[in-house]
């Protein structure tokens, strides 16, 4: 299967995707379009649905577009914030340990990194099965640059969409697989975004979502009253079922640590 955008104006028209865009060996700069007019350009591989930047309605949101954010997001919080947010020793590798048996990408298969910041999760399913193909998809070029940089150090080929998670431009159930790091807590509208995230997976796809939940010590909950304020929003467990649920996934297999919650989805 080759991946077809849905055109940002018509959901009937496609957007056909040049083999050049995910081969990161070589920049690729032009235009893509589909047959009714609309054109987008694809600077240094990565395809740009929004134009121009979009308007911020929290203050998380806005800071993920601050080139030092996406400078050291990765290597410098990432990789140690789920020790320091479970409380135990939880590095990183044991996060994508959990990630690929989960997901479990498979030859040929089709998987989304939503919200992708740097591509962290995108580029572990690559690394697991070189043969699978990975679309990472965040609405910060900042942070979508970044991660095509690791991408390309890594030698890992992919495509970077840059566009909104509200409205996927995907068609109706291409993707195998979704896969989704922290991003849940900083959405302002997660329930459209999950939506669309169900609308554009298989019948038998499975969603990996990693997310932070309601802290139980009353410190960590004045902290998390304190960070809500700049856009960061935290449920506990059963809230973050309902959603789902609501959204229509059903929990397959759920991990708690600490306020870290690893959850397995599956379309109902």
């Amino acid at each position: 299967m080759k991946l077809e955008l849905r055109s940002p104006i018509d959901e009937r028209a496609g957007i056909s995707i040049p083999d050049e865009v995910s081969n990161l060996s070589t920049p690729f700069n032009g235009t893509i379009g589909s047959k009714e007019g609309d054109e987008y350009q694809v600077k240094n591989n990565i395809i740009d649905l929004l134009g121009k930047e979009p308007e911020f309605t929290s203050i998380a949101q806005s800071t993920n577009h601050w080139k030092i954010t996406a400078a050291i997001y990765e290597d410098i919080w990432r990789k140690r914030s789920l020790s320091l947010l479970s409380g135990e020793e939880f590095p990183i590798e044991k996060e994508h340990e959990l990630l690929i048996d989960w997901t479990a990408p498979k030859e040929d298969g089709w998987y989304l990194d939503l919200g992708c910041s740097t591509a962290l999760y995108g580029r572990a399913l690559k690394a697991a099965q070189k043969k699978a193909n990975i679309v990472a998809l965040d609405f910060s070029y900042q942070m979508l640059e970044e991660a095509r940089l690791k991408a390309e150090a890594d030698e890992t080929d992919m495509t970077f969409i840059r566009a909104d998670g509200r409205e996927l431009p995907f068609f109706s159930k291409t993707f195998d697989g979704i896969v989704m790091g922290g991003t849940l807590n900083e959405l302002t509208e997660e329930l459209k975004v999950l939506y669309e995230a169900k609308r554009v997976l298989k019948e038998d796809g499975v969603f990996f979502m990693m997310h932070l939940i309601k802290s139980d010590a009353w410190y960590g909950r004045l902290l998390q009253e304190s960070v809500a304020i700049g856009g960061i929003n935290f449920w506990s467990v059963d809230e973050s079922n309902k959603l789902f649920n609501q959204a229509g996934f059903d929990v397959e297999e759920q991990l708690v640590k600490g306020i870290v919650c690893f959850t397995k989805l599956r379309p109902a």
